[in-house]
């Protein structure tokens, strides 16, 4: 990354919250409220398994679309929050991407997992529940913050961020036991999470290199789990990389990377080294930047008062 963008990134977050971010929000508050006031905007907006075809549009407002004040509430602190650091660093063209790429292929699978359950199962909830939400992205984005600061402590968690993602999704399942409809949040959660990870791992473009994806061992598959299962997630995880290396050119060279890469001792180390150093520096500078407002905000008060008038 070059030291324009990391700059840049550093002044947004000391700013604040990012404009692009505050525009999202904005739109998910629409969709609720358009929910409450125009109940029947579920049913054209919200993923429908039955509905999809000919309404296929849904594949992509489904992840906009919050049919509950806690779902909403939510998914704009998730997307302030986490966007204010994943933006900056990530540029505000990669982001879009990001959220285009996880959502669509989100609903998509979950599209297909609903096709699927009912042919098996034979229940007709499976084709006519409305599935919506951001909940998906923000999976996604989790996998973003496992992979720029994944030594990090989050705050009042005291766990570090590479295992935010895996901590969420097993509550999440755990929780589903307990409550009526797991499968319209679920699916979203799961394949949230993993559509974020192949993104990030073979997809999304990286402008200090022509090679695109995030091929270091700190941020294979088996990285989500604990280190006494990576043995057996390991195996099963190389048949589906060398799956999706073979189908896309963009995945061709991620792989072609990695193979590079090898041939170089601890060269991946070193990069995942500065991706974390890149990540580590922009959160200390936007905390350092929002503690000097505040000590500014109580020097001068009135100052501050008058400006705001």
């Amino acid at each position: 990354m070059s030291s324009a963008s990391l700059a840049g990134g550093t002044s947004l977050h000391g700013g604040g919250f990012t404009k692009l971010c505050k525009g999202l929000a904005v739109v998910l508050v629409c969709g609720h409220a358009a929910v409450l006031i125009f109940p029947a905007t579920v049913t054209y907006l919200a993923l429908i398994p039955s509905r999809t075809i000919p309404f296929a549009w849904n594949l992509i407002t489904a992840g906009y679309l919050e049919q509950s004040t806690y779902g909403v509430v939510t998914s704009i602190v998730g997307l302030l929050f986490m966007g204010r650091l994943l933006e900056p660093i990530w540029g505000s063209r990669e982001f879009v991407k990001f959220i285009f790429a996880v959502n669509f292929f989100t609903s998509l699978c979950v599209f297909v997992t609903a096709i699927s359950l009912y042919y098996i199962k034979t229940e007709e909830n499976y084709l006519y529940l409305p599935i919506s939400g951001f909940h998906g992205i923000l999976a996604g984005f989790m996998v973003g913050i496992k992979q720029i600061i994944p030594d990090q402590e989050l705050p009042l968690m005291r766990i570090k961020a590479k295992w935010f993602p895996s901590i969420v999704l097993l509550l999440a399942i755990a929780v589903s036991f307990f409550i009526p409809e797991p499968a319209a949040y679920i699916p979203i959660l799961v394949f949230g999470t993993y559509m974020g990870w192949i993104y990030l791992r073979y997809i999304q473009s990286r402008p200090e290199t022509k090679f695109r994806g995030d091929p270091s061992d700190e941020f294979s598959f088996a990285s989500f789990f604990p280190e006494f299962l990576r043995p057996v997630i390991n195996p099963v995880a190389s048949v589906f990389a060398r799956l999706l290396c073979g189908s896309s050119g963009a995945s061709t060279d991620a792989h072609d990377y990695a193979i590079t890469e090898t041939s170089l001792p601890g060269s991946d180390s070193v990069e995942a080294a500065r991706r974390r150093e890149r990540g580590a520096r922009a959160l200390e500078e936007r905390l350092a930047a929002e503690r000097l407002t505040v000590v500014r905000s109580a020097e001068n008060p009135q100052g501050d008062a008058a400006a705001n008038v």
